[in-house]
């Protein structure tokens, strides 16, 4: 499964991020957190190879990484609500020292709780703390992406100037957000609250860290409205082929039977 994942998230993930760069280059904004959270899942990636090596030291590194992915996907499902919610807000407040401030955070947080974990030298202390506590404040984004989607919608259907295909763009975000962290993390936090060896347990939680950083690169795709407009394309196409198809054959079953009277 390291090979397996590694193979196909550690390209992905560096033709993701290029692309980002080649985006800024030609002027356009760069989504910011999402560039964090790609190199969070870098760093999940460099620590299976060095997991090889030195097993102990690559379990801290991609604990490190889980935990701000978590954070940085907060930052992202906020951020779409603040620009529906408070536009005039966030567009005051939208800069570079904003972002690098929010950063700092996102990436200290982990790091000092991590550190607080492995040099705690009482070890009943240290498992208590990493078995309890990080899984519970692990928890608390949960709430959060609820609460950014349900106030996403509800500040969507208010707001008149927004195209359609924008709505269905920023309700896709904050849905797959919301998909990733329930389908995903929260397996792994269930496993290290769970005080009880359980299989399916245990593979969810395997299946967690291993697949959290291959979805991470669709919120990429989200942001970007050529690919949200062609597929959204593709299935309203797809749909009034359907649609035409099945009027074909209701005309068809209505003018049979006139034409067997004649």
């Amino acid at each position: 499964m390291d090979w397996i994942t590694m193979g196909i998230g550690l390209p992905l993930t560096l033709t993701v991020i290029v692309a980002i760069f080649l985006q800024v280059k030609k002027d356009q904004g760069a989504p910011v957190y999402v560039i964090n959270l790609l190199f969070s899942d870098l760093i999940q990636f460099c620590a299976r190879i060095t997991g090889l090596f030195r097993p102990r030291i690559a379990s801290g590194i991609i604990d490190f990484g889980l935990m701000a992915s978590v954070g940085f996907m907060v930052c992202i499902s906020l951020e779409r609500y603040l620009v529906i919610a408070k536009p005039l807000w966030y567009r005051f407040r939208r800069n570079i020292k904003t972002y690098v401030v929010v950063c700092v955070v996102v990436w200290t947080l982990p790091l000092s709780v991590l550190l607080t974990v492995y040099l705690t030298r009482e070890y009943d202390t240290a498992k208590i703390f990493y078995q309890t506590i990080v899984p519970s404040l692990a928890l608390l984004p949960f709430p959060l992406f609820i609460f950014f989607l349900v106030g996403t919608i509800k500040a969507l259907s208010a707001a008149l100037s927004v195209p359609a295909e924008e709505k269905r763009r920023i309700v896709a975000i904050q849905v797959v957000v919301l998909l990733i962290y329930s389908l995903l993390f929260l397996p792994i936090i269930s496993k290290l609250l769970s005080k009880e060896f359980k299989l399916i347990h245990y593979l969810l939680f395997l299946a967690g860290i291993y697949l959290s950083p291959l979805a991470d690169p669709t919120l990429y795709l989200l942001t970007r409205k050529s690919f949200l407009d062609t597929f959204l394309a593709s299935l309203c196409s797809c749909k009034a082929s359907d649609n035409q198809e099945m009027s074909s054959k209701d005309t068809e079953s209505t003018t049979a039977p006139h034409t067997e009277t004649v």
